[in-house]
């Protein structure tokens, strides 16, 4: 059975209400109802966690280690562009993960192109939405999550 998580950064918690032009009117709560109903249908055992607190982050990376944790999915949120703390413990955590954004960052403002995390991350996905997730879980839930 596969240990999955998904990780949530700062205002993630506000989906729906949000910004909808950038973000769209899922909510979080819909979002991870929506994989956790996948998850359990390919028979893996997903967990997930938003926090507003980069430190809260970091202790949820490290945990997910010692859980053994077999693939995060994150969006890192703001701090995608300024968190080396969670860059840090993503390298440290040696989990694979894929970086998701809701948005399409490139067609954003420029200090938005700008991630701590793509290079480390086996894959990144923006601009798709909610689906992004989707997307994402699809690929951490293959036999084989390399290539």
């Amino acid at each position: 059975m596969k240990n999955l998580l998904v990780i949530n950064g700062p205002n993630l918690n506000l989906l729906g209400d949000r910004e909808p032009a950038y973000y769209g009117v899922a909510t979080l709560e819909a979002i991870n109802c929506g994989l956790a109903q996948r998850a359990a249908q390919a028979g893996a055992a997903l967990a997930t966690y938003q926090s507003n607190v980069e430190g809260d982050l970091v202790n949820r990376i490290q945990q997910a280690q010692r859980e053994n944790v077999d693939f995060i999915i994150i969006n890192p949120a703001a701090f995608t562009h300024s968190s080396v703390a969670i860059r840090d413990a993503l390298a440290a955590a040696e989990i694979p993960f894929i970086e998701v954004h809701l948005s399409n960052v490139f067609r954003r403002e420029p200090f938005r192109r700008h991630s701590y995390f793509s290079d480390r991350a086996v894959g990144v996905l923006s601009g798709l939405g909610a689906i992004g997730y989707e997307l994402a879980l699809e690929y951490a839930l293959r036999p084989s999550t390399e290539g």
